[in-house]
């Protein structure tokens, strides 16, 4: 319900009676509540847009000048008036508030009655100086200037401190300012200054540069103006008075703290404007800046009291933690409005949780609350928002949080560190999976080149490690093992740099670090999130120690395990070389036999840590070219290890080589046409999940990926081979073993062939990283060099890498879905490209019915809330 009127007084909107913010503007409407509540408001009269609309055309006095008249007439003379600005919404500005209107010669005994001399000049002096300034264009400088004069004149350090006599010739010099500047005396009749301002502010909020103005921040052309007439509540006076604002809670934590600024002889925002040393709002915050002047709380005790309960009524009244701008009359407060609590996103996550569990809002409401990619703040260390920043360069902010390391420019260098305890900083041109082992090591990434979802960025998301990709404007000296900033900066090996993956900056020197925070209010929203949530979360983890973080994070379970990578250790890149580069069946099969005990070993692992958990597991995957050593030395040490000459390596490596590797023999392809590389992996998995079944009361159920599949074919030749596997391994240990396979539909050939692989698939996996490459004809590891061009000329909307593309791909997995369950309904249908932590792809995976999303274990939280939200948001446009 709203108003039918196009005015109302303040205290007389009806009970439950929710004024609308686009009628009333965002101010009129929360000092509407504010006086619902029963808090210590100053009457006023409230102005829609629509009538300021009208008062900008027409004047104040063609529409109400009987009601402007009757607030002075029923007052009386000592009462004056503020007039204040109420835009729909606080960021597209509005013109300065005109306050102590009424003010004249006749009413001036009255007003000197009640504040005093010196109160009763200073506020008349205000006055002049606001209402030439608003109505009639004076320049505030003189003003300014007048004040100045005085000021020097007699030798005070400030204008509080002016003497009578000086503030009685200040008005008369304002008085005579005005009457040279607008030619016509300061009018004596508090009507005509009310309508006056009211005229002006209407006119000025429909002029040319304002409209402008509040263009440039989101207001569309026709944004209206609320206007607030209110009864002044005086900080200039006898007694204690004063203005301030004060804030309840820690914008950095959320707890429970009381901070802001008070000045006393004050008005309006004079404690924030550096006219004069405010006081501190407590004792302790007194005490800790060692500030002599006394706090507000000893100043007036009863009012610091007084805004704490009022707090707590607006937190229950307006389901929100509010500050206050307030203002003490003799000792009064009142409160002029109530300031949304400025928070950070681990703020934001307290006051939420706080608020629901102390019923002013639901939980739902809390959930929803909460933009899911702000919990960065809380999974990964940040750089503290106060201490300074030497930004040295920028790119991609690829993976968040921030580390302080010194640069090495090779995995071995960053290894090294590790072991003697140091912290490093790996700076590549860009990663390659022989980089993982010094990425292991390393405490944040630093490439050159790359994009989103570039190896760099995957591989740091998944180990939760800082990473900028793409720092374009950063030179790699490799020779002289250094990097070059644009400003000429050289930052030689073994500098110390801090890398901020929230950002996309690197940083000179180690800047001040906030740690983060897991438990509390964070661990409380989480466990909502799960209670609400209808989506699995699970995880992209692909070594045991990935499992474990996983596992920290509550996920649902492994969605992708990418067996490749446990394939580049130390102990088992020679073994996998010698695969490669066999030239028979059989030499491959002895190289094989040497990998299945530790493949194995990985796979008891990953089964014993996820307890029983579902765990997808992909089989190889990348073309064997990644594999293959690039330097001479590493060729001339495999050479020895396979007892063959160095020539004969090089040359082996040369044949296998590919113009398009990519897209060639990789995936589904080397099970196809090299069968016993993926015999061996099945292998492991069966003999693992047979070892862990007979030692745990939770059975494990694998899950085996076939990818990049694009034929139907492809998959029963595949699973024909899996299934011999698992019969001889059944048999073998004496044991019966439920699995599950499936395929990862990562090109556009198999989202068309759903129904078709459908019919040989227990699950459908969508790659987005691939499908969405494929799909654009896109490499994800160039286009960083020209996406944000593209997304600044709208091109794209954006990152199709970083957030997945509705109406190409989205399609495509939206056809595959619906063709795919035709063919079986219980089809399961997951995830787990980067897009699994994306906030706006998991609404849509919602929406489309899919079973779950998996992203990297430091995304999952964000992942847990997100696919929550998709719920709610699901339900409540179902009630719609």
């Amino acid at each position: 319900m709203d108003i039918p009127h196009d005015y109302i007084r303040l205290h007389e909107v009806p009970e439950g009676c929710l004024l609308s913010p686009e009628r009333w503007g965002a101010r009129g409407a929360r000092l509407a509540r504010l006086a619902g509540l029963g808090l210590p408001v100053p009457r006023g009269l409230l102005l829609t847009t629509d009538l300021t609309r009208q008062i900008a055309q027409d004047g104040a006095r063609t529409h109400f000048d009987g009601v402007l008249r009757d607030t002075f007439q029923t007052l009386g003379d000592e009462v004056l008036l503020s007039l204040r600005a109420s835009p729909p919404r606080p960021e597209w500005g509005g013109p300065e508030a005109l306050l102590n209107i009424g003010i004249t010669d006749a009413r001036l005994p009255a007003l000197m009655t009640r504040v005093g001399k010196p109160g009763a000049l200073e506020l008349y002096f205000r006055l002049i100086e606001g209402y030439a300034t608003m109505v009639e264009g004076v320049d505030p400088e003189d003003f300014e200037n007048l004040m100045a004069d005085q000021v020097k004149y007699w030798s005070v350090a400030s204008e509080g401190d002016l003497p009578e006599d000086a503030r009685v010739t200040l008005v008369d010099q304002a008085k005579a300012l005005y009457l040279d500047e607008v030619m016509q005396p300061f009018p004596q009749d508090p009507v005509d200054q009310l309508c006056a301002a009211v005229d002006a502010m209407a006119r000025g909020w429909n002029g040319v540069s304002a409209r402008i103005l509040r263009e440039s921040h989101g207001a569309p052309p026709e944004a209206g103006l609320g206007l607030i007439v209110q009864r002044m509540a005086f900080g200039i006076g006898q007694g204690v008075c004063g203005a301030g604002v004060v804030h309840l809670v820690d914008e950095r934590t959320g707890t429970p703290a009381l901070s802001g600024r008070f000045l006393t002889q004050a008005q309006g925002y004079d404690a924030l404007m550096g006219m004069r040393t405010p006081h501190l709002i407590t004792r302790e915050a007194r005490e800790t800046a060692r500030q002599s002047a006394p706090s507000l709380e000893e100043i007036a005790p009863d009012a610091l009291t007084d805004l704490r309960t009022h707090g707590s009524t607006v937190a229950a009244g307006l389901g929100d933690i509010h500050g206050f701008e307030f203002t003490l009359e003799d000792g009064k407060l009142w409160l002029l409005d109530a300031v949304l609590t400025p928070r950070s996103a681990r703020a934001a996550v307290r006051i939420a949780t706080d608020l629901a569990r102390n019923g002013a809002i639901s939980r739902d409401d809390a959930l929803l609350r909460i933009e899911p990619r702000t919990l960065i703040e809380h999974l990964h260390p940040q750089i503290d928002p106060r201490a300074p920043r030497d930004v040295f360069g920028s790119g991609l902010p690829a993976s968040p949080g921030a580390a302080t390391g010194r640069i090495v420019f090779s995995p071995e260098a960053a290894m090294q560190a590790e072991a003697q305890g140091d912290n490093a900083v790996l700076v590549r041109m860009e990663t390659s999976p022989e980089d993982i082992r010094g990425m292991h090591s390393a405490c944040a990434v630093l490439t050159v080149r790359g994009g989103m979802t570039s190896h760099a960025a995957v591989i740091a998301r998944g180990l939760g490690l800082p990473c900028v990709v793409g720092a374009g404007d950063l030179r790699l000296d490799i020779r002289n093992r250094q990097i070059i900033s644009q400003d000429g900066r050289s930052f030689a090996e073994g500098s110390l740099i801090t890398i901020d993956g929230t950002r996309g900056e690197v940083l000179a020197g180690a800047p001040e670090m906030i740690q983060p925070e897991l438990d509390g209010a964070f661990a409380t929203l989480m466990s909502w999130a799960d209670q609400a949530r209808e989506m699995g979360v699970r995880a992209n983890a692909d070594t045991p120690q990935d499992a474990r973080v996983a596992r920290g994070f509550e996920v649902d379970g492994i969605g992708l395990c990418r067996t490749e990578h446990m394939f580049f250790q130390e102990d088992r890149i020679t073994s996998m070389r010698e695969m490669i580069l066999a030239d028979s069946s059989e030499d491959r099969r002895r190289a094989l036999a040497a990998l299945l005990p530790m493949q194995r070993g990985d796979f008891v692992d990953l089964f014993d840590i996820m307890r029983g958990l579902p765990v997808c597991i992909r089989l190889l995957d990348p073309p064997l070219h990644e594999f293959l050593p690039h330097s001479r030395e590493e060729m001339h040490d495999l050479a020895e290890a396979m007892d063959i000459p160095v020539s004969q390596v090089v040359e082996r490596a040369k044949a296998l080589g590919e113009f398009n590797p990519m897209l060639g023999k990789r995936g589904v392809r080397l099970g196809v046409t090299m069968p016993e590389i993926y015999e061996m992996q099945a292998r492991a998995i069966f003999e693992a999940a047979a070892i862990v079944n007979t030692r745990n009361l939770e059975q494990i159920v694998p899950e085996i990926m076939i990818p990049l599949v694009s034929a139907k074919r492809e998959v029963e030749v595949v699973r024909k081979n899996i299934e011999a596997v698992a019969a001889q391994v059944m048999a073998e240990r004496e044991v019966t073993l439920t699995y599950k396979l499936g395929i990862m539909v990562e090109t556009p050939r198999a989202a068309l062939r759903a129904a078709d692989l459908a019919a040989d698939s227990a699950f459908f996996s969508f790659g987005t990283n691939d499908l969405t490459q494929m799909t654009y004809g896109l490499s994800r590891d160039d286009a960083g060099r020209f996406m944000r061009d593209y997304v600044n000329q709208g091109v794209f909307a954006e990152d199709p890498f970083h957030s997945l593309d509705i109406e190409g791909v989205g399609e495509l997995l939206l056809i595959a879905a619906k063709r795919g369950r035709k063919t079986d309904p219980d089809l399961v249908l997951g995830l787990c490209g980067e897009h699994g932590g994306d906030p706006g792809s998991i609404h849509f995976c919602k929406l489309a019915g899919f079973d779950y999303v998996s992203c990297s274990p430091f995304r999952a939280p964000i992942a847990r809330l997100a696919a929550a939200q998709a719920t709610l948001l699901s339900r409540k446009s179902g009630q719609a």
